[in-house]
């Protein structure tokens, strides 16, 4: 591993602006390799000779399917060797694959560095959670996190328009080599400015049975398995909106040219949400904001159904209920995660890389799901937003021993084993 690291010693101690900034940008690496893709769905398969709308999903599921699938590796490494040299390997890999995605000569070999672009990618997600939960926890560390969301949100509500911009002045193969220049401009930043964050006397040796036994306190920890469940069913419903946006658009509104601002929109309600969630959750705390908000999401979604099934579906009632079902959602993500680390502070690298691979995994394939039940209309796609609602309020509640909007006590107390 540290043969790969740039042999770079950041000049100065990063400060907190700068952090999240930079946490930011290392989760908007996977949003941007997500969500310009949207765009460029009907060049590729054209381009590569895919006629099926649904299939060209593949584009989206494999990349986040090698994401989510490797986080295990990282975590016991960036415990071993340290952040640094696990993070710029890891950018390193998503560099390369990204560029190779612009020379795919077929679908299969597309896929196949979309998977490997992915694994690289996964090493942000782990570091970005370790790094965070190195420095702060709690409260504070939910702060960093939704501000961190804020700043990530900004590229999801740009990308599909850069997509777009980017087929306008040549092919879908551009949009690779974009992706690849944006992660060596990540690698050079961390590589000056991120110090290594995980203390001497943490760094543990790769041992499977320490491993083994980190992952089963992940997984066996009520906390952490608890919203991470939870975490992967909400996540689901992002990953369904992302797989089914541009052919909702394009076939059940007839309006595909809008789908940009859409999208940007409901980006912006969720970016709202999280602004607003880094200024609370000091005061009234993580489950009070994203419980309030789960029941909203619910709530909102099961109203959309009801509007797509009774065939009232219009582009003006799927933006606004869209946008408030996002909003909710935008109170969740960072709450539920810091949530989950909160007991895990001793192995942060192994139960980031843990609970990444539910999440990640979990959410793919709950998304792909939703997306593949397409049939031209919104009721698919809202319908799986309903049922994931319930389910995950299902999950908070056996989480927190059946009671919501604040900790239970004893579960509290004792770190909450299952």
């Amino acid at each position: 591993m540290t043969s790969t690291a740039p042999a770079v010693t950041p000049r100065r101690e990063i400060g907190f602006k700068e952090l999240v900034a930079l946490v930011a940008m290392l989760m908007a690496m996977n949003a941007l390799a997500i969500d310009s893709m949207l765009p460029a769905l009907p060049a590729i398969g054209e381009g590569l000779g895919v006629g099926d709308a649904n299939q060209r999903q593949w584009v989206v599921t494999a990349y986040l399917l090698g994401f989510g699938v490797t986080q295990i590796i990282y975590g016991p490494l960036a415990d071993r060797f340290g952040r640094r040299p696990v993070l710029f390997s890891g950018v390193a890999i998503y560099v390369l694959f990204s560029l190779l995605a612009a020379f795919a000569w077929s679908f299969e070999a597309l896929l196949a560095a979309r998977v490997l672009q992915g694994v690289g990618a996964a090493s942000t997600r782990v570091l970005a959670v370790a790094i965070v939960r190195d420095q702060y926890e709690g409260r504070r560390m939910a702060q960093v996190m939704s501000l961190s969301f804020l700043v990530f949100l900004a590229v999801p509500i740009l990308a599909p328009s850069v997509g777009a911009l980017i087929l306008m002045l040549g092919p879908w193969r551009w949009i690779f080599a974009v992706l690849g220049l944006f992660g060596v401009a990540i690698l050079v930043w961390s590589a000056l400015r991120l110090p290594e964050t995980l203390k001497p006397e943490n760094r543990m040796p790769i041992d499977l049975r320490r491993i083994g036994a980190a992952a089963w306190e992940t997984v066996s920890n009520r906390l952490s398995i608890g919203y991470t469940l939870a975490m992967a069913v909400i996540v689901g419903c992002l990953f369904g909106f992302i797989n089914s946006a541009q052919q909702v658009f394009e076939v059940a509104l007839g309006n595909a040219a809008i789908f940009p601002i859409i999208f940007a929109m409901v980006g912006c309600f969720m970016a709202a949400a999280s602004l607003l969630n880094a200024s609370l959750v000091q005061r009234l705390g993580q489950r009070l904001l994203s419980h309030t908000a789960l029941i909203g999401f619910t709530l909102f979604s099961a109203g959309h159904f009801a509007v797509a099934l009774s065939g009232h579906e219009t582009l003006i009632t799927f933006a606004v209920l869209q946008a408030l079902t996002m909003f909710c959602f935008g109170f969740i993500g960072g709450n539920f995660g810091s949530m989950a680390m909160t007991p895990m502070g001793h192995i942060a690298g192994t139960a980031a890389a843990v609970q990444g691979v539910i999440s990640s995994v979990g959410g793919a394939l709950i998304g792909f799901f939703i997306g593949q039940q397409f049939d031209g209309t919104t009721v698919p796609m809202t319908l799986g937003f309903t049922v994931c609602g319930l389910a995950t309020i299902a999950i908070v509640l056996w989480t927190e021993r059946g009671r919501l909007f604040s900790a239970h006590e004893a579960a509290s107390a004792e770190a909450s084993q299952i």
